[in-house]
């Protein structure tokens, strides 16, 4: 089978214990088994684990399966980008060097089928998330990424997993339509710029819109809905991921330029 297709996916949260979530983990392993042989560039946007932190001789055991997942499909030749997420920003040589995955700490502009395509995880684009954008800077300078690694890997691990958390709850009552309509008019925004597709994560809500001047894909999550995107000829779609069925497809909304983002 031709390898043409590119997959793209987000927001699974793996290491964190979620009742109702617990089969995502199996179900991602036999996903990628199922896409693998036609799958050319696999595209994490964000948030694949819960929180993630590099030490230098220490990486959690209980991730140990989806990185050798991840390794596997490197080795029979798909090419894996990371677009750091606001949960697992802290990403490092490690995924690089040893697992062969392609690391984004921004943004990510690139040519796939012949499409101008703007991908990047979503954190702090609304407009009045400023305290997040402060923190954002904070948790992300690198020397108080390094400060953090002098506490001891168990402690590290517990105490990033406890705030990530929390992060996580706080954000999902904030998700309204109001909210959607922000991330649509970024999209448009971009799309206006020259870009024919524009590809988010972060908000957990799946999405399909068709403007005058591109596309908006929102990968939704892994998390829940065992959302994906595929790109094949240069034409993006999104999927709900079923165990021993075919997937189900989220359709495209044709929307007028600019009149969802108002």
């Amino acid at each position: 089978m031709k390898k043409d297709t590119v997959y793209l996916i987000s927001d699974a949260h793996f290491g964190i214990d979620l009742q109702g979530c617990e089969a995502r983990e199996p179900a991602f392993f036999k996903w990628l088994q199922e896409i693998s042989p036609e799958m050319s560039q696999l595209i994490i946007v964000g948030d694949l684990f819960d929180f993630w932190i590099e030490y230098k001789s220490s990486i959690r055991a209980d991730y140990f399966q989806v990185l050798h997942a991840l390794k596997k499909v490197s080795e029979q030749g798909t090419e894996i980008h990371y677009l750091a997420g606001n949960h697992d920003f802290a990403l490092g040589s490690f995924l690089e060097e040893k697992i062969g995955i392609v690391i984004h700490h921004g943004d990510y502009n690139t040519e796939i089928q012949g499409k101008k395509v703007h991908i990047y995880h979503g954190d702090g684009l609304i407009k009045k998330d400023i305290g997040y954008r402060i923190l954002k800077k904070v948790l992300r300078n690198p020397i108080n990424q390094k400060l953090y690694k002098l506490i001891h890997p168990d402690l590290g691990v517990a105490l990033g997993t406890l705030v990530s958390g929390s992060s996580r709850k706080y954000l999902r009552p904030l998700l309204n339509e109001s909210i959607i309509r922000e991330y649509r008019q970024h999209a448009l925004d971009l799309l206006k710029k020259g870009n024919d597709i524009v590809i988010f994560g972060h908000t957990h809500k799946g999405e399909l819109c068709r403007f005058d001047s591109g596309i908006y894909c929102n990968t939704g999550s892994w998390l829940i809905n065992y959302n994906f995107a595929s790109m094949r000829n240069g034409e993006i779609r999104l999927w709900r991921y079923r165990e021993g069925l075919s997937p189900e497809e989220i359709y495209c909304s044709d929307l007028k330029n600019g009149s969802s983002a108002s």
